[in-house]
Protein backbone atom coordinates (compact mmCIF):
# COMPACT_ATOMS: atom_id res chain seq x y z
CA UNK A 1 0.00 0.00 0.00
CA UNK A 2 1.47 2.86 -1.35
CA UNK A 3 0.92 5.75 1.72
CA UNK A 4 1.10 8.56 -1.13
CA UNK A 5 -1.50 7.51 -2.99
CA UNK A 6 -3.16 8.32 0.33
CA UNK A 7 -1.80 11.55 0.58
CA UNK A 8 -2.16 12.65 -2.56
CA UNK A 9 -6.41 11.54 -2.21
CA UNK A 10 -6.60 13.23 1.37
CA UNK A 11 -7.90 17.16 -0.19
CA UNK A 12 -10.24 15.75 -2.55
CA UNK A 13 -12.12 13.69 0.00
CA UNK A 14 -12.04 17.10 1.99
CA UNK A 15 -13.76 18.76 -0.26
CA UNK A 16 -16.31 15.75 -0.45
CA UNK A 17 -16.70 16.31 3.09
CA UNK A 18 -17.47 20.07 3.24
CA UNK A 19 -19.96 19.45 0.44
CA UNK A 20 -21.41 16.91 2.46
CA UNK A 21 -21.43 18.63 4.99
CA UNK A 22 -24.10 21.21 3.99
CA UNK A 23 -26.38 18.54 4.00
CA UNK A 24 -25.35 16.91 7.02
CA UNK A 25 -26.24 20.61 8.45
CA UNK A 26 -29.67 20.58 6.71
CA UNK A 27 -30.15 16.54 8.54
CA UNK A 28 -29.04 17.89 11.59
CA UNK A 29 -31.74 20.20 11.74
CA UNK A 30 -34.86 17.72 11.37
CA UNK A 31 -32.76 15.05 13.67
CA UNK A 32 -31.52 17.04 16.44
CA UNK A 33 -33.95 19.98 16.21
CA UNK A 34 -37.03 18.91 14.51
CA UNK A 35 -36.59 15.23 16.16
CA UNK A 36 -37.85 14.27 12.97
CA UNK A 37 -36.09 11.37 10.56
CA UNK A 38 -36.37 12.97 7.45
CA UNK A 39 -35.72 10.48 4.45
CA UNK A 40 -36.85 12.82 1.90
CA UNK A 41 -33.43 13.83 1.80
CA UNK A 42 -32.34 10.82 -0.74
CA UNK A 43 -34.10 12.33 -3.17
CA UNK A 44 -33.62 16.07 -2.20
CA UNK A 45 -29.97 15.72 -3.40
CA UNK A 46 -30.36 14.55 -7.03
CA UNK A 47 -33.21 17.20 -6.94
CA UNK A 48 -30.94 20.17 -5.83
CA UNK A 49 -28.12 19.12 -8.48
CA UNK A 50 -30.26 18.29 -11.35
CA UNK A 51 -32.25 21.51 -11.30
CA UNK A 52 -28.66 23.07 -10.97
CA UNK A 53 -27.38 21.89 -13.74
CA UNK A 54 -30.14 22.02 -16.43
CA UNK A 55 -30.25 25.51 -15.41
CA UNK A 56 -26.95 26.20 -16.34
CA UNK A 57 -27.34 24.43 -19.44
CA UNK A 58 -30.40 26.37 -20.50
CA UNK A 59 -27.64 29.83 -20.10
CA UNK A 60 -28.18 30.57 -16.76
CA UNK A 61 -25.15 31.63 -14.35
CA UNK A 62 -24.00 29.65 -11.62
CA UNK A 63 -25.12 31.72 -8.77
CA UNK A 64 -28.55 31.82 -10.12
CA UNK A 65 -28.90 28.04 -10.67
CA UNK A 66 -27.51 27.48 -7.09
CA UNK A 67 -30.97 29.69 -5.94
CA UNK A 68 -33.30 27.97 -7.94
CA UNK A 69 -32.03 24.57 -6.40
CA UNK A 70 -31.92 25.89 -3.03
CA UNK A 71 -35.55 26.74 -3.55
CA UNK A 72 -36.54 23.81 -5.15
CA UNK A 73 -35.37 21.51 -2.18
CA UNK A 74 -37.66 24.25 -0.17
CA UNK A 75 -40.62 23.20 -1.93
CA UNK A 76 -39.72 19.48 -1.61
CA UNK A 77 -39.44 20.10 1.79
CA UNK A 78 -42.45 22.06 1.98
CA UNK A 79 -44.73 18.93 0.14
CA UNK A 80 -43.18 16.35 3.22
CA UNK A 81 -44.26 19.05 5.59
CA UNK A 82 -48.11 19.16 3.97
CA UNK A 83 -47.91 15.82 3.99
CA UNK A 84 -47.05 15.23 8.07
CA UNK A 85 -49.19 18.47 9.24
CA UNK A 86 -52.18 18.64 6.87
CA UNK A 87 -52.66 15.13 5.98
CA UNK A 88 -51.64 13.52 9.04
CA UNK A 89 -49.21 10.91 7.50
CA UNK A 90 -46.14 10.04 10.41
CA UNK A 91 -43.02 12.55 9.29
CA UNK A 92 -41.01 8.95 8.12
CA UNK A 93 -43.75 7.47 5.68
CA UNK A 94 -44.20 11.61 4.12
CA UNK A 95 -40.65 11.57 3.94
CA UNK A 96 -40.34 8.57 1.82
CA UNK A 97 -43.61 9.03 -0.08
CA UNK A 98 -41.71 12.67 -0.99
CA UNK A 99 -38.93 10.98 -2.03
CA UNK A 100 -40.25 8.24 -3.90
CA UNK A 101 -42.40 11.19 -5.75
CA UNK A 102 -38.89 12.89 -6.49
CA UNK A 103 -37.59 10.08 -8.03
CA UNK A 104 -39.91 10.84 -11.32
CA UNK A 105 -40.04 14.95 -11.04
CA UNK A 106 -35.78 14.21 -10.99
CA UNK A 107 -36.40 12.67 -14.13
CA UNK A 108 -38.41 14.63 -15.87
CA UNK A 109 -36.15 17.59 -14.79
CA UNK A 110 -33.11 15.83 -16.08
CA UNK A 111 -35.13 14.06 -19.59
CA UNK A 112 -33.15 11.45 -18.75
CA UNK A 113 -31.00 9.52 -16.04
CA UNK A 114 -28.02 11.12 -15.87
CA UNK A 115 -26.90 14.65 -17.13
CA UNK A 116 -23.12 15.57 -17.34
CA UNK A 117 -21.70 19.03 -17.19
CA UNK A 118 -17.80 19.84 -18.81
CA UNK A 119 -15.97 22.28 -16.63
CA UNK A 120 -14.04 23.36 -19.51
CA UNK A 121 -17.72 25.05 -21.11
CA UNK A 122 -19.18 25.88 -17.77
CA UNK A 123 -18.20 28.42 -15.57
CA UNK A 124 -18.34 26.19 -12.52
CA UNK A 125 -18.18 27.36 -8.91
CA UNK A 126 -16.57 24.02 -7.57
CA UNK A 127 -14.93 21.37 -9.42
CA UNK A 128 -12.62 18.63 -9.09
CA UNK A 129 -9.86 20.00 -10.88
CA UNK A 130 -10.04 22.85 -8.65
CA UNK A 131 -8.56 21.16 -5.55
CA UNK A 132 -4.78 21.47 -6.58
CA UNK A 133 -3.19 23.55 -8.72
CA UNK A 134 -5.19 26.72 -9.57
CA UNK A 135 -5.40 30.09 -7.77
CA UNK A 136 -6.55 29.95 -3.90
CA UNK A 137 -9.80 31.87 -4.86
CA UNK A 138 -11.06 29.00 -7.34
CA UNK A 139 -9.61 26.21 -4.60
CA UNK A 140 -13.26 24.00 -3.97
CA UNK A 141 -12.33 23.76 -0.81
CA UNK A 142 -11.64 27.27 0.36
CA UNK A 143 -15.36 28.38 -1.59
CA UNK A 144 -16.98 25.54 0.07
CA UNK A 145 -15.65 26.13 3.68
CA UNK A 146 -16.83 29.93 3.14
CA UNK A 147 -20.07 28.93 2.33
CA UNK A 148 -20.53 26.61 5.42
CA UNK A 149 -18.98 28.92 7.22
CA UNK A 150 -21.43 31.81 6.04
CA UNK A 151 -24.48 29.85 6.48
CA UNK A 152 -23.89 28.72 9.98
CA UNK A 153 -24.12 32.39 10.76
CA UNK A 154 -27.14 33.16 8.83
CA UNK A 155 -28.49 29.92 10.87
CA UNK A 156 -27.16 30.98 14.28
CA UNK A 157 -28.93 34.18 13.66
CA UNK A 158 -32.52 32.58 12.23
CA UNK A 159 -32.37 30.14 15.48
CA UNK A 160 -32.03 33.14 18.09
CA UNK A 161 -34.92 34.97 16.41
CA UNK A 162 -38.51 34.54 18.18
CA UNK A 163 -39.52 32.27 15.37
CA UNK A 164 -36.05 29.92 15.37
CA UNK A 165 -36.76 29.99 18.93
CA UNK A 166 -40.49 28.82 18.51
CA UNK A 167 -39.03 26.10 15.84
CA UNK A 168 -36.58 24.34 18.51
CA UNK A 169 -39.19 24.37 21.46
CA UNK A 170 -41.30 22.80 18.69
CA UNK A 171 -38.80 20.41 18.53
CA UNK A 172 -37.90 20.01 22.33
CA UNK A 173 -41.36 19.16 23.51
CA UNK A 174 -44.78 20.00 21.17
CA UNK A 175 -47.48 20.13 23.63
CA UNK A 176 -45.53 22.91 25.72
CA UNK A 177 -44.87 24.87 22.56
CA UNK A 178 -48.55 24.59 21.68
CA UNK A 179 -49.02 25.44 25.10
CA UNK A 180 -47.52 28.92 24.51
CA UNK A 181 -49.08 29.60 21.59
CA UNK A 182 -47.39 28.59 18.87
CA UNK A 183 -48.03 27.08 15.84
CA UNK A 184 -46.27 23.98 15.73
CA UNK A 185 -47.34 22.96 12.22
CA UNK A 186 -45.79 25.86 10.49
CA UNK A 187 -42.64 25.37 12.54
CA UNK A 188 -42.15 21.88 11.36
CA UNK A 189 -43.48 22.86 7.85
CA UNK A 190 -40.58 25.73 8.19
CA UNK A 191 -38.00 23.28 9.58
CA UNK A 192 -38.41 20.99 6.92
CA UNK A 193 -38.06 23.61 3.78
CA UNK A 194 -34.99 24.61 5.83
CA UNK A 195 -33.01 21.58 5.98
CA UNK A 196 -34.13 19.92 2.48
CA UNK A 197 -33.06 23.20 0.75
CA UNK A 198 -29.87 22.96 2.71
CA UNK A 199 -30.04 19.26 1.31
CA UNK A 200 -30.51 20.13 -2.45
CA UNK A 201 -28.12 23.19 -2.03
CA UNK A 202 -25.33 20.76 -1.14
CA UNK A 203 -26.32 18.72 -4.07
CA UNK A 204 -26.07 21.94 -6.37
CA UNK A 205 -22.79 21.76 -5.17
CA UNK A 206 -22.02 18.03 -5.46
CA UNK A 207 -23.15 17.77 -9.39
CA UNK A 208 -21.06 20.74 -9.99
CA UNK A 209 -17.89 19.06 -8.44
CA UNK A 210 -18.08 15.50 -9.84
CA UNK A 211 -19.16 17.12 -13.06
CA UNK A 212 -22.85 15.13 -13.11
CA UNK A 213 -25.72 14.84 -11.57
CA UNK A 214 -27.46 11.29 -11.50
CA UNK A 215 -31.19 10.22 -10.43
CA UNK A 216 -29.53 7.65 -8.16
CA UNK A 217 -27.24 9.86 -7.01
CA UNK A 218 -28.79 10.79 -3.03
CA UNK A 219 -29.21 7.16 -2.54
CA UNK A 220 -28.05 6.30 0.96
CA UNK A 221 -27.96 9.89 1.55
CA UNK A 222 -29.76 10.18 5.18
CA UNK A 223 -27.34 7.56 6.47
CA UNK A 224 -23.85 9.80 5.34
CA UNK A 225 -25.86 12.51 6.99
CA UNK A 226 -26.78 11.03 9.68
CA UNK A 227 -22.95 9.59 10.23
CA UNK A 228 -21.25 13.33 9.84
CA UNK A 229 -24.41 14.06 12.83
CA UNK A 230 -22.92 11.64 15.11
CA UNK A 231 -19.43 11.61 14.52
CA UNK A 232 -19.62 15.22 15.06
CA UNK A 233 -20.91 15.11 17.84
CA UNK A 234 -19.01 11.86 19.62
CA UNK A 235 -15.75 13.76 18.37
CA UNK A 236 -16.64 17.28 19.52
CA UNK A 237 -19.79 16.74 21.67
CA UNK A 238 -17.72 17.89 24.68
CA UNK A 239 -15.46 20.88 23.44
CA UNK A 240 -18.56 22.37 21.33
CA UNK A 241 -21.68 23.48 23.16
CA UNK A 242 -22.54 26.69 21.09
CA UNK A 243 -25.17 25.62 18.71
CA UNK A 244 -23.24 27.66 15.92
CA UNK A 245 -20.00 25.00 16.97
CA UNK A 246 -22.18 21.87 17.03
CA UNK A 247 -23.54 23.07 13.20
CA UNK A 248 -19.56 23.11 12.54
CA UNK A 249 -19.23 19.87 14.28
CA UNK A 250 -21.46 18.02 12.06
CA UNK A 251 -19.37 19.76 9.05
CA UNK A 252 -16.26 18.39 10.60
CA UNK A 253 -18.20 15.15 11.33
CA UNK A 254 -18.89 14.67 7.48
CA UNK A 255 -14.62 15.64 6.74
CA UNK A 256 -14.35 12.41 9.02
CA UNK A 257 -16.43 9.99 7.87
CA UNK A 258 -14.99 10.64 4.16
CA UNK A 259 -11.29 10.91 5.72
CA UNK A 260 -11.97 7.07 7.13
CA UNK A 261 -13.83 6.36 3.80
CA UNK A 262 -10.87 7.31 1.88
CA UNK A 263 -8.74 5.15 4.39
CA UNK A 264 -10.94 2.13 3.47
CA UNK A 265 -10.37 2.13 -0.13
CA UNK A 266 -6.72 2.79 0.52
CA UNK A 267 -6.78 -0.42 2.56
CA UNK A 268 -8.24 -2.05 -0.62
CA UNK A 269 -11.43 -3.06 1.10
CA UNK A 270 -13.87 -4.48 -0.70
CA UNK A 271 -15.67 -0.69 -2.53
CA UNK A 272 -19.47 -3.07 -2.39
CA UNK A 273 -19.34 -3.25 1.44
CA UNK A 274 -18.84 0.63 1.93
CA UNK A 275 -22.52 1.27 2.18
CA UNK A 276 -23.11 -1.42 4.98
CA UNK A 277 -19.96 -0.04 6.57
CA UNK A 278 -21.54 3.30 6.92
CA UNK A 279 -24.69 1.72 8.18
CA UNK A 280 -22.79 -0.15 10.88
CA UNK A 281 -20.84 3.08 12.26
CA UNK A 282 -24.29 4.78 12.24
CA UNK A 283 -25.58 1.95 13.81
CA UNK A 284 -23.22 1.90 16.41
CA UNK A 285 -22.75 5.53 17.13
CA UNK A 286 -26.21 5.62 18.07
CA UNK A 287 -25.84 2.89 20.38
CA UNK A 288 -23.29 4.48 22.56
CA UNK A 289 -25.36 6.75 24.49
CA UNK A 290 -27.77 3.82 25.53
CA UNK A 291 -24.54 1.67 26.03
CA UNK A 292 -23.12 4.17 28.28
CA UNK A 293 -26.08 4.93 30.43
CA UNK A 294 -27.47 0.94 30.15
CA UNK A 295 -24.36 -0.89 30.60
CA UNK A 296 -21.32 0.94 31.68
CA UNK A 297 -22.82 3.34 34.69
CA UNK A 298 -24.01 0.37 36.09
CA UNK A 299 -20.93 -1.33 35.65
CA UNK A 300 -18.86 2.30 37.37
CA UNK A 301 -21.17 1.91 40.14
CA UNK A 302 -20.50 -1.48 41.03
CA UNK A 303 -16.71 -0.40 41.01
CA UNK A 304 -17.46 1.88 43.12
CA UNK A 305 -19.44 -0.04 46.08
CA UNK A 306 -16.79 -2.68 45.27
CA UNK A 307 -13.61 -0.63 46.32
CA UNK A 308 -16.07 1.05 48.78
CA UNK A 309 -16.52 -2.14 50.71
CA UNK A 310 -12.72 -2.86 50.30
CA UNK A 311 -11.80 0.36 51.81
CA UNK A 312 -14.07 -0.61 55.06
Amino acid sequence: MNIISLVNALPGAVAQGLIWGIMAIGVYITFRILDIADLTVDGTLCTGGAVCIIMMQSGQNVWVSMAAALAAGMLAGMVTGLLHTFMGIPAILAGILTQLGLYSVNLKIMGKANQAINVDKFDLLVSLRYIKNVPFYKNTILIVALTIVVLIFILYWFFGTELGCSLRATGCNDKMARAQGINTDFNRVLGLMISNGLVAFSGAFLSQYQGFADVNMGRGAIVIGLAAVIIGEAVFGKIFRNFGFRLLAVAFGSIIYYFVLQIVIWMGIDTDLLKLLSAAVVAVFLAVPTWRSRYFSKTFRIFVKLAGRGGM
